[in-house]
């Protein structure tokens, strides 16, 4: 997490809740593009914990966060990003 904190930090129902029901990636491609876009800007981020979970299927979304999202799962490893977690739970 450099260059301070991202405004969002998505959590694993975002990712398969949009890739099963209302984004999937043959109807919606702009979605997943907007995605990389905004995370590339700072503004979402997620953790490597949220991949672990994407990281169990064998689907788009799957290949997706492994070949186009991977840069932005932040290590749960580094204290910046566990006490970045604990002030969100403090707000």
């Amino acid at each position: 997490m450099t260059g301070g904190h991202p405004a969002y930090v998505l959590d694993t129902n975002v990712f398969v809740e949009a890739a099963r029901r209302y984004y999937a990636f043959d109807i919606a491609p702009g979605f997943w593009q907007a995605l990389i876009e905004q995370a590339g800007t700072g503004q979402i981020q997620s953790i490597d914990r949220v991949k672990a979970e994407i990281d169990r299927g064998e689907d788009d979304l799957k290949a997706w966060a492994n070949s186009s999202y991977h840069l932005w799962f932040a290590s749960t490893d580094e204290n910046e990003v566990i006490d970045a977690y604990r002030g969100f739970r403090k707000t």
